[in-house]
This record gives structure tokens, sequence and C-alpha cells, in this order.
């Protein structure tokens, strides 16, 4: 695939979506994978991720929004169910990109939204679980620029 993408969650509270998060984001061959101000809990993945991808996948956990530190070049894309963001699929991937979803029973806090160069939702009724979310938009991407 052309590129690089990071997948992250701000405020994540549950071990096993990031786990899932995670392994998934090692299957689709992402180059890192991040959390902004996740609970304690969240970081206790050992039993969550059967691949142990924190041995193969940098994972960058930033206390607040202020400390994340992205690539040059890298645009910051919300996934948001949002009426004025982008439908995932028609929405075009940047090559260099990092998708930052929100908590488990919330929504991204309005200062991440406002950090994202773009928004995108998943065309569905209600939220789906975070880490089918991620799974959704790292599929899409993989299709949409080629794998």
């Amino acid at each position: 695939m052309r590129g690089y993408f990071g997948v992250g969650a701000e405020r994540i509270s549950k071990a096993m979506n990031l786990g899932a998060i995670l392994r998934t984001a090692h299957a689709f061959g992402a180059s890192f994978a991040f959390t902004v101000a996740a609970h304690h809990r969240a970081r206790e993945i050992e039993r969550a991720d059967t691949s142990k991808s924190q041995d193969h996948l940098p994972l960058y956990e930033w206390a607040s929004l202020d400390e994340m530190r992205l690539p040059k070049g890298c645009v910051l894309i919300g996934v948001e169910l949002d009426p004025e963001a982008v439908d995932l699929p028609s929405f075009r991937h940047p090559l260099n990109a990092a998708y930052l979803l929100g908590p488990e029973k919330g929504s991204l806090s309005e200062p991440a939204k406002a950090r994202c160069a773009h928004l995108i939702r998943i065309p569905t009724k209600f939220c789906v679980n975070l880490s089918v979310a991620a799974a959704l938009v790292m599929y899409d991407r993989m299709v949409a620029l080629g794998a």
C-alpha cells in the first residue's frame, strides 16, 4: 500500500477495544497506533491483544492533545458520527494520515475535532463499536489506496 497511516482513540477506556484496534491495525499494515488521554484501564492490553501487536507496532500514548506529535505531513482525520462529516465511502484518503476515533460512550472532544483536517463518518444509523469503526476505516483506506 502507498503512504502510511496510524490509528488511535481519544479517551479510550476499555483494554479489549484497544487490543482489538492494535491487532486490526497490525493486520492492515498500520505504521503506528496511538491513544490520547486514555483511561489507565485501557492500557492493560496484554490479555486483550492475542497477536501481541505491541511488539510489532509502535503505540504512542499521549496524555493530552497538546502532547500529540504526528510525523511531518501526516494529516489528522477525525472519525465521528457527525452530520457535517464526509461519508466514508466517498472520502479521499490522504497518502499519509492518522485516524482519530472518539471514546466508547461519547464523541471526539471539540478541541480534537478542531485539530482534525477532515471529519469522516461511517454512514450508519447509530455508532458502532469503537474497534469495529477502526476496522471499517482501515479497510476503506486499503481499498481506496490499493493494497
